[in-house]
């Protein structure tokens, strides 16, 4: 376990290394990973230099009201959803407006919620970024393996991952 924390600090100052270069500003939105997210940007000495606020919105009513998410999408696709992801990162461009780039995450951490079609260990992520003809959202899931711990800090790393790579890319 050690090991994927020491992954997690790693992974999370590379993030803010490629946020400080461009000038943007991260948002975060989370449910499964319930500000674990937030927690290791916030590990970093100097993130406040590149981290703007996060959102914990674990149940749907959060979603909705702190992140806009629309009941129509949540009733269609579940919580767990590229769908809603897109929603949440979408709203925290639009409730944190110094905010450059949002990342999301909603997902099935375990050990019960899953099912057939949406197994224990399956987060959705999205990231949003602002350009000067709107805001671009990008989509991901992944299938983690591992007890609800584990699940929880992969989606982390991860998160981050997709999110330094999208800032690099742009």
């Amino acid at each position: 376990m050690s090991e994927l924390l020491s992954e997690q600090w790693q992974v999370a100052a590379q993030l803010g290394e490629a946020l400080k270069k461009k000038s943007w500003l991260l948002g975060t939105a989370e449910s499964c990973t319930g500000g674990l997210l937030a927690g290791a940007i916030t590990a970093i000495a100097g993130s406040s230099q590149w981290f703007d606020r996060g959102f914990v919105t674990y149940t749907n009513e959060a979603k909705m009201d702190m992140l806009d998410v629309n009941q129509a999408a949540l009733d269609k696709f579940g919580a767990v959803s590229e769908e809603v992801a897109i929603e949440m990162a979408e709203g925290v461009l639009n409730n944190a407006p110094l905010s450059t780039c949002a990342v999301s995450t909603t997902g099935i951490a375990g050990p019960d919620g899953g099912t057939a079609h949406k197994p224990v260990g399956l987060v959705c992520f999205a990231v949003s970024y602002r350009k000067a003809d709107g805001i671009v959202t990008l989509p991901f899931s992944q299938n983690f393996v591992g007890d609800r711990h584990q699940v929880r800090v992969q989606a982390v790393i991860y998160a981050m991952e997709i999110t330094r790579r999208i800032v690099q890319e742009n």
